[in-house]
Order: structure tokens, then sequence, then C-alpha cells
């Protein structure tokens, strides 16, 4: 599911209600009861749905279904970041989630984690392993499980991560997804139960670059209540710098050069900054890329 694809589909006259039927039908033929910890019910989902088909269709996202991972709020949804006695029932949406509604998007429910975000392989769960939805023998990765294998099995075109150390990366690389992680306070993490407050991001999974570009737009705003969040600079458009090693040691794998050299061409084609950072000193190549 992307972008493209949705917006076809809504031109022919599908309606963001039909889509979320549709949708669940799909979890429910998935039958993965450790992909979300919790999943509203239709009449909930419907509701939503409804409301953003009175919402103006110039909207950048509208009718966009997304999933959220479960250590950031979504208002009246409990959150609980993979941990049933820390359960609670926010009031307010985190403001990356405020941000997507107020674009149209829908959101969906809530996926699995690694407990408090701690872990990269998807298994540290009381809820269960969310099924890796590309290799089902193996590990989803972690600590954004579910949110890859919801977007991986086609039930959302974009879900919500975060990423401290490889969260939002590692389980994109186990299920061929697109894993954006933005520099640090470019996307507000207000609403986001911290595991390390200096480093957390909010990343995104979706399957194309194309589709991260414009949720990236939507998302990336400074926050004033956010102490970590900055201003993007204004000279350039904001995230479009990316860095790369010129010396690569993939392992002997015959495909991953290819691989590699496709996706950068694909950013260059986006208009992006490759900047190579061998032999840079980390803090320097960090400045140089943010």
């Amino acid at each position: 599911m992307n972008l493209t694809e949705l917006r076809q589909r809504y031109q022919s006259g599908l309606s963001p209600r039909d889509l979320v039927g549709e949708i669940l039908g799909r979890i429910a033929s998935w039958d993965d009861p450790a992909l979300f910890i919790h999943l509203p019910e239709r009449e909930v989902l419907m509701e939503i749905a409804r409301a953003v088909e009175g919402m103006p269709r110039e909207l950048p996202l509208w009718g966009v279904p997304f999933v959220v991972k479960d250590n950031i709020d979504v208002a009246g949804w409990p959150t609980t970041a993979g941990c049933p006695d820390y359960d609670y029932v926010p009031s307010e949406d985190a403001e990356v989630v405020r941000l997507l509604r107020a674009a149209g998007a829908i959101p969906i429910g809530k996926a699995n984690l690694d407990q408090f975000a701690t872990g990269l392989v998807g298994t540290r769960s009381p809820y269960g392993v969310p099924r890796n939805a590309i290799a089902p023998g193996w590990l989803p990765g972690g600590s954004s499980s579910g949110s890859a294998s919801a977007v991986a099995a086609g039930m959302c075109v974009f879900s919500l991560g975060t990423d401290t150390a490889g969260s939002g990366r590692v389980p994109a690389a186990f299920q061929e997804l697109i894993g954006w992680k933005p520099s640090k306070g470019l996307v507000s993490t207000r609403g986001v139960v911290p595991a390390c407050r200096s480093l957390d991001c909010v990343s995104v999974f979706a399957n194309s670059i194309h589709d991260i570009v414009e949720i990236r737009e939507v998302v990336s705003s400074f926050d004033a209540a956010d102490p970590y969040s900055r201003r993007a600079d204004e000279d350039r458009f904001p995230g479009r710098r990316i860095g790369v090693f010129e010396n690569h040691d993939f392992a002997g794998d015959p495909d991953t050069p290819s691989l590699f050299a496709d996706a950068v061409a694909r950013f260059q084609a986006l208009g992006y900054d490759v900047v190579e950072v061998d032999g840079t000193p980390l803090l320097e190549a960090a400045k140089l890329l943010s």
C-alpha cells in the first residue's frame, strides 16, 4: 500500500470508511494476535473515517491509514510501551500524531514493540512476537516490531516507530521497508514514552521513499513545548542530505552492492545531497548532515 495507489483508488470512488473496512478484513485474515496491543472497535475506527470524509480532500494525507507504535500517545487509546502495568490513557495526541490527524490521516491501532523500546529483535514483549511479513520464520526486528510488520503486511500506508539506537532502522531492514530516522529535533517527541530523551526520535516506516518525503513535510514542525525540538535550516529543505561511506564491507553478499547503489541513486533523483563521510569524526558528521 502506498500513497499513489491509494489516491488513485479514492479518485475511483473508494471512501475512507470502505478502506477501513478492508483493513480490518486484512487484519482478521492475517491473524497475528501479537501485532497490535490495542486495536479499537470497528465502530470507533469508522467514526474516525467518517470525520475524515468531512475534511477537505486537499489535505496532504487525506484518508491515509497509519499505525502507531505503542509508546506514542493517541488520545483516548491506552499507551503501554509494551508493559501492561505501565498502562495509561492519554488525554491528548502526541504532537506527531496531532499533525498527522490534522493532515487527514487515519490512525488504525497501537502496535507491539520490545518493552519500553529496549531491544532490536522484536521478541522482548509480553504481548508476543509480531510475525515478520516478509519471512515468517525470521524475527521481525525491533524495537518497532509491530509498526514494521503492519506496513509490510499491507495494513497501512505508513507507521510510526521510534529510533534511539536502531529501533526504526533494524525492523525496516528485516522487512524490506524504508525506515526513516530524522535528525534529532526535526520531529517532536512530545507524547512519546522516553527510552533516552536526549537521543529519541520518532521514525517512519513506508514502502516508498516518495511517501517518506511527503510524510516528512507534515511531521517536520517546530514544537515549542519540546525542549529538544529545533527549527529546520531555512536555507535548505529540512533533512535533504544523507551520509554514505565510500568504502563498504558487504560481507561478501552478491546482491547488496547493487541494492545500495540503487538506493543512493534514488535519493539523488529526489534531490538529496549525498555526502561521503569516510574518516569524518562522528560529531562533525552529525553537524554536516543535520
